[in-house]
């Protein structure tokens, strides 16, 4: 996605009414072209588990044995049957749960390293993944900053695996599984900046409930997940040295002045791997995601 239509997208539409959980999806077109995304409450979040659950059967991956598990006691990064994951930890402010999973960047770096455009950022906002495009190169796990695509090593007929937003749910007019099964009202549904204006009125209207930080809004130029917390936010996992700045801007005014950037491919993706993983050994496998 070029950088025109991006601020054209993620500028549209301010102005639009507040969104509840269960309000449906609003049919993208011309003149109502704006991302959607998910506001996280973490203060919120009970920790149920129930996003994992509804998740995996919405994918067709593992159910978790919510009950029996005991996943809560470590932290965990998502895997290749397991695209989202709720972790617990404890804080200044006592237990805290966070849900992690794909941020869907407002301009990935996953889709900028991709040689074949097999990662792309739809019109609507989900990052998704297309296997009759990808070559296995694996360039959009070593440059994601979050720590997300997943490689079925494993596999004779390996795939990258990652949260998609439940994409084809929002195209049919609905909102991602998991939004839908929290009981807890600690995700919400709806257009990014309408989200936003939430975030904000919750922050200034509890000024002792909430740090004066939406995660999401600036990091990596913005992403369509966002977050509050009543802790900052690296004391819940979360990267707090990854700038302002898409990662594909690093690189942009580069491609533009070499045609022949693909001969230059490694030493330009490593230069995005190195962005992802300068917090050292953070954003290795078993590092926060």
């Amino acid at each position: 996605m070029d950088r025109r239509k991006f601020l054209a997208l993620a500028g549209a539409a301010t102005a639009a009414p507040l969104v509840s959980k269960t309000a449906q999806a609003t049919e993208i077109t011309e003149d109502n072209p704006e991302f959607f995304g998910v506001l996280v409450d973490t203060t919120r979040c009970i920790g149920c588990r129930q996003c994992e659950v509804a998740c995996a059967e919405a994918n067709d991956l593992p159910v978790p044995d919510i009950k029996n598990d005991n996943a809560l006691d470590a932290e965990r990064t998502t895997a290749t049957d397991q695209w989202t994951v709720v972790n617990r930890y404890e804080t200044d402010e006592g237990e805290i749960f966070a849900k992690k999973q794909c941020m869907h960047c407002g301009q990935p770096a996953c889709a900028a390293a991709c040689l074949t455009n097999a990662m792309e950022k739809t019109e609507t906002g989900p990052v998704t993944w297309d296997g009759g495009k990808c070559m296995g190169c694996r360039y959009c796990m070593l440059s994601c900053p979050f720590n997300i695509p997943k490689f079925e090593y494993e596999s004779i007929n390996p795939k990258i695996q990652k949260c998609i937003m439940c994409s084809e749910r929002l195209e049919e007019g609905g909102m991602p599984a998991c939004v839908e099964a929290c009981p807890a009202d600690a995700l919400m549904f709806g257009k990014k900046q309408e989200l936003m204006q939430i975030a904000r009125v919750r922050i200034y209207s509890h000024p002792d409930t909430y740090v004066r930080h939406i995660y999401g809004e600036h990091e990596v130029g913005g992403t369509s997940w966002l977050y509050l917390s009543s802790v900052p936010f690296e004391q819940l996992g979360f990267r707090t040295d990854l700038g302002t700045l898409t990662y594909p801007d690093y690189t942009r005014e580069f491609l533009y002045a070499v045609p022949l950037v693909f001969l230059l491919g490694p030493p330009l993706l490593y230069g995005l791997h190195h962005l992802a993983g300068r917090d050292g050994d953070e954003n290795t496998e078993g590092g926060h995601s």
